[in-house]
């Protein structure tokens, strides 16, 4: 029985643990913790499912705090249910080593399922989990047992509804049917600057609508009565998903803050928060829980655990039931990837004729489809232009949760969100796909991608200037450099079909968010001896050398052609060449140092840079003085190879550049090509070549 009196009491001890613990840190946000209070603890104690003791059980249901500004309500619930985050971790909020920080961390803190704080994205992070609980159990057949009828609540704000984000993935929730989605909306009507009215007017409830969305109000969600009724409500689906709209009042119980913009994002005060406890009856002890709430809160963990239990039993019938079906949930779960996947991909894209790499990519894809169950994912409505349909795969739809491939619509910072959430259930590799220079619309969903560690892959085409005719609003210049200075994150620009499928290996048995940076335009092969040197997973590799040589060419792409293609006109001349393929700067960055030296020497005074993109960051490979041959100014509408000859990316250009940089005559004093000695007496041993 659920006795309202306690779960008010429980409600009041997370309003003061919250309080208590911003006022300590001196910085959070006490605002949405004291408004939602009853909400959350209605939700946590009553109607989600959850283990403690297991906080990753599969079989629970999730809980996102879209405002992660409120982490302390999470952190107080997380606390009483006995997820072992202890009264100390409360007390320490926000500080140095804690497992409290501002915003909830997922792999921070156990219990937490989502990474927070740019509003929005967990609203729509939650999209994704569905999508994939949904796939996982209509492809193991789980669907028809009911152990999969999860449901993922979230608790969002005023800022998450005026965030695009939220807009774009509740549109493809409700397109889709996603009924599992629970959302709280805590209508306080308070942001920073004031009163919402001062930017949003609009009726969200109709919007939720138009989205196909069921709509159910709770004209008080300061009362735990009627928050009971509205959840007992959402639970019992009707097909579509589910926004509660709560009216609560922002920092309720402070006596001077309630209902203020200066109750959201500043502590209330050491005044206030004496006002808070004696207004809502709490023990004068700070950080204390009442042993009544405390035995209230054990008796319903223990229920949780025996349900759990009871849970586990009846999923292992389904395994044992069928070894082959029970196969299948491992490769899910375990996201199974076999060790040779890379050879098994060289096995199957075009190694024999010039190809796009897009198009060796989406061959490489249906191979990668074919033995990995867990791989599944889409485009923003460019799928036949990025090559990511898996063929025969169907599509994942309201009539078909089986469907393999996403029709995410032009939603891409959705969609990237939304393949977070995919990678967050734990049952898939997801893959979202879009031309390269509309990266910049999922700039935050890879970030946070990168920040939680997440294993997904990023498919991004059209890669350069070479679009050509789409002119400058198309042809991506600044965003490989972007994608490159986000931590955790691998970028691999495949030069042709033999790294495609590597890099593709590469990325299937990452342990993070992998970017694959590909062209519209052909590329020709490797030759057999040329091929047998390429190694994705080292970053970078020497395709083409020479001894003694004079100067080494790094080349990423459809730009490792153009240096091979240069190296010719360079050894008519009688310049020893190195040619080197870099694919990815972060896998050669994690190599030995002995590596990286044997591949780049620091003893060779002249080094070029060639990729059809910004040339930002490569002097950290070619040194001050080398060559970084680019493009640091955006593209123009013209066909693909006028462009190349007028942006200089043509072997003779190459060339000219190359010797304009580095060339100089004997005994030159201007010579810059790395001899200060001063002599030219050809019998001289300071080993300069005064002809390179």
């Amino acid at each position: 029985m659920f006795d309202q009196k306690k779960a008010l009491q429980a409600a009041n001890t997370i309003r003061m643990l919250s309080a208590e613990a911003i006022q300590k840190a001196k910085s959070g946000h006490p605002g949405m913790p004291l408004g939602c209070a009853d909400f959350a603890f209605t939700l946590w104690y009553k109607y989600m499912r959850h283990n403690p003791k297991n906080p990753g059980w599969i079989g629970r249901d999730r809980f996102v705090l879209s405002a992660g500004h409120g982490s302390m309500l999470e952190y107080s619930l997380l606390h009483l249910f006995e997820y072992g985050l202890s009264m100390d971790e409360l007390r320490n909020f926000r500080q140095w080593g804690s497992l409290t920080p501002g915003h909830p961390e997922y792999g921070h803190t156990a219990g937490v399922d989502v990474t927070t704080g740019p509003l929005g994205s967990g609203f729509a992070s939650a999209v994704g989990m569905a999508i994939a609980n949904r796939y996982f159990a209509a492809k193991t057949g789980l669907d028809a047992t009911g152990l999969f009828n999860n449901k993922i609540f979230i608790i969002s704000g005023d800022g998450c509804m005026m965030e695009g984000a939220t807009s774009e993935a509740a549109s493809l929730a409700g397109h889709l049917a996603l009924d599992e989605l629970v959302v709280f909306y805590d209508d306080n009507q308070i942001t920073i600057e004031g009163q919402t009215g001062i930017a949003f007017t609009e009726d969200v409830a109709a919007r939720f609508a138009a989205y196909n969305w069921r709509v159910i109000r709770c004209a008080n969600a300061n009362d735990i009565a009627q928050c009971d009724a509205a959840l007992a409500d959402a639970v019992n689906s009707d097909g579509r998903p589910t926004l509660i709209i709560g009216k609560t009042s922002i920092g309720f119980g402070a006596p001077n803050k309630q209902g203020k913009s200066s109750a959201h994002g500043e502590p209330l005060g050491d005044a206030e928060v004496e006002a808070l406890r004696k207004n809502l009856g709490m023990p004068e002890e700070p950080f204390f829980v009442a042993p009544e709430v405390r035995e209230f809160l054990r008796t319903r963990v223990a229920e949780l655990e025996t349900a759990a239990a009871a849970w586990e039993k009846e999923f292992q019938k389904f395994l044992d039931a069928d070894a082959e079906r029970a196969k299948l949930v491992y490769a899910f779960l375990n996201k199974s990837v076999p060790a040779n996947i890379t050879e098994e991909l060289l096995k199957v894209v075009p190694l024999d004729k010039p190809v796009a790499s897009r198009a060796s990519s989406g061959i490489a894809l249906q191979k990668a489809a074919e033995l990995i169950p867990a791989l599944f994912g889409g485009a923003a409505d460019l799928a036949p232009s990025t090559k990511t349909d898996i063929k025969g795969g169907g599509d994942f739809s309201a009539q078909n949760r089986a469907g393999r491939n996403i029709h995410f619509g032009v939603r891409e910072l959705a969609m990237g969100l939304a393949g977070n959430g995919m990678a967050l259930n734990g049952t898939a590799i997801p893959y979202t796909s879009t031309f390269f220079v509309f990266s910049d619309y999922m700039k935050p969903a890879i970030r946070l991608a990168a920040l939680q560690q997440l294993h997904e892959i990023y498919v991004f085409t059209h890669d350069s200037f070479y679009v050509g005719e789409d002119g400058p609003t198309h042809e991506p210049i600044e965003q490989i450099a972007m994608l490159r200075t986000i931590p955790g994150l691998t970028v691999i620009r495949p030069a042709e079909a033999h790294e495609v499928a590597q890099a593709w290996g590469a990325a299937l048995l990452a342990k993070g968010p992998v970017a694959l940076l590909l062209t519209r335009q052909d590329l020709a092969p490797y030759d057999a001896e040329t091929a047998a040197k390429v190694d994705v997973s080292r970053g970078a590799f020497i395709i083409s050398d020479e001894e003694d040589f004079d100067i080494v060419l790094v080349a990423t792409g459809s730009e490792v052609n153009l240096a091979l293609q240069t190296t010719e006109l360079l050894r008519k001349e009688g310049v020893r060449v190195r040619v080197v393929s870099m694919p990815s700067q972060e896998l050669f960055l994690a190599q030995s140092e002995e590596y990286r030296e044997e591949i780049l020497p620091s003893w060779c005074p002249c080094y070029v840079s060639i990729e059809a993109g910004s040339t930002y960051g490569w002097h950290r490979f070619i040194g001050a003085d080398g060559l970084a041959i680019g493009l640091d100014h955006f593209g123009a509408s013209a066909p693909y190879k006028v462009l190349a000859e007028k942006f200089g990316f043509t072997p003779q250009a190459v060339f000219d550049r190359i010797k304009e940089h580095f060339g100089c005559e004997e005994g030159d004093d201007d010579c810059d090509c790395g001899c200060d000695c001063g002599c030219e007496d050809e019998a001289c041993d300071c080993n300069c070549d005064h002809d390179k």
